[in-house]
């Protein structure tokens, strides 16, 4: 399902939407991750913005 740009606000904010390829990129280039790794991040910990910040710092550092 195509991302509702008219739908905005902190709901939309704390997700990440892995169907829109925009969203990983940012995602991933904001982490420093590759978007594979981004992608599979999101399939592991769900499309919580925050869940995902820590996971990825968690990435980084290993």
């Amino acid at each position: 399902m195509a991302d509702n740009k008219q739908n905005v606000g902190e709901p939309d904010r704390s997700r990440v939407s892995g169907s829109e390829d925009y969203e990983v990129r940012y995602f991933a280039e904001k982490h420093g991750l590759s978007m594979d790794q981004a992608r599979d991040l999101i399939s592991k910990h769900g499309n919580n913005r925050e869940k995902l910040d820590a996971a990825a710092a968690r990435t980084k550092n290993h």
